[in-house]
């Protein structure tokens, strides 16, 4: 493990934490942040209007995005400045900088906002990271090359998926101890929560499918496999995942092959698919879950997609490299 960071000068690590742990502030409602790895920005777009309205600068190559707990900040791993941006959704301005390690790409905020647990690649391990300290209070070795990070709604396990030994570790907040090593298919990225909490589904990039955990025992129920008319499996590469409330629609993002899939949760069968543009990277959900955004890597542009009708409504250009996205509403 290398040198444990300190935090970065923009602000004390107590004007930080006390950013983040504030009371809830009202925002502008039907906002979407895009994250754009080359132009070290995220782009704003009015989703009402359907519109990009401007740009919010940040650090170094920006990836994944997450907004606290509260709904009042924005948090933003960027991968070349070693740091988490902290961004005051009121004032879209950056308010202070947290030195996460090197090369953060994927996070997430345990439910009451205080804790950060992040995948460090480069040392095949989790981080623990305090946000009230600026301090890592824990790591925990897993498989090499982490990615995908989930926090379980009361805050007691986190899993965190391995590229290189395909698999998914289940591992116990409080103590750190791994619980479960399970194995998925090749090269697992994200991961979503069915809300009953009785699945956890995971996407498989090198091989064109999801895998469905049941977190009753960590055994894999099923496998639910995708294809594209027209598109080589190799390049049905799925990264981006999300699902309805209700937890009866799931949607991947099915990278190279520039679809995204509209999936039956009961069924596991993909009910449809909706083009959009290339590499298909990242999905997210308006809160009323009528419209999908489907971050697009290699055409520099989002595709807003009608969930009723599952077809492409709008696509909007936005910063070279885009990544990840949230919606504040």
């Amino acid at each position: 493990m290398k040198t444990v960071p300190r935090l970065l000068p923009c602000l004390t690590t107590l004007a930080v934490a006390a950013a983040l742990l504030s009371p809830l502030a009202q925002v502008q409602a039907q906002t979407a942040y895009v994250s754009s790895e080359k132009d070290h920005t995220l782009t704003v777009i009015d989703l009402k209007t359907q519109a990009v309205t401007g740009t919010v600068p940040t650090c170094k190559r920006p990836r994944h995005l997450q907004v606290t707990p509260d709904g009042k900040k924005l948090m933003v791993a960027c991968g070349e400045s070693n740091a988490a941006d902290v961004i005051d959704l009121a004032t879209r301005k950056s308010v202070g900088r947290l030195a996460i390690g090197e090369d953060p790409e994927a996070f997430d905020l345990s439910p009451d906002g205080k804790t950060l647990y992040i995948s460090q690649e480069d040392d095949a391990a989790l981080g623990f990271f305090d946000i009230a300290s600026g301090k890592f209070t824990r790591t925990v070795e897993v498989g090499k090359e982490p990615e995908g990070v989930k926090v379980s709604p009361d805050g007691k396990l986190v899993w965190v998926t391995s590229e290189v030994a395909n698999m998914v570790h289940v591992i116990d907040t409080a103590t750190g101890k791994v619980l479960k090593n399970v194995k998925v298919g090749k090269r697992p990225r994200r991961l979503a929560l069915t809300p009953d909490g009785s699945q956890l589904w995971v996407t498989n990039e090198m091989s064109a499918s999801v895998s469905v955990i049941s977190t009753k025992d960590w055994s894999v129920v099923d496998t639910v496999k995708f294809e594209v008319k027209g598109a080589r499996s190799t390049d049905i590469t799925p990264v981006g995942i999300t699902m309805t409330k209700d937890g009866k629609q799931a949607f991947v993002a099915l990278g190279r092959a520039n679809h995204v899939a509209f999936v039956d949760v009961a069924s596991r069968k993909t009910t449809a698919l909706a083009l959009v543009g290339k590499r298909a990277w990242n999905v997210t959900l308006n809160k009323a879950e009528t419209q999908l955004l489907a971050v697009n890597g290699l055409s520099d542009d989002v595709t807003l997609i009608d969930v009723a009708s599952a077809k492409p409504i709008k696509s909007l250009p936005v910063g070279r490299v885009p990544y990840g996205a949230v919606i504040v509403e």
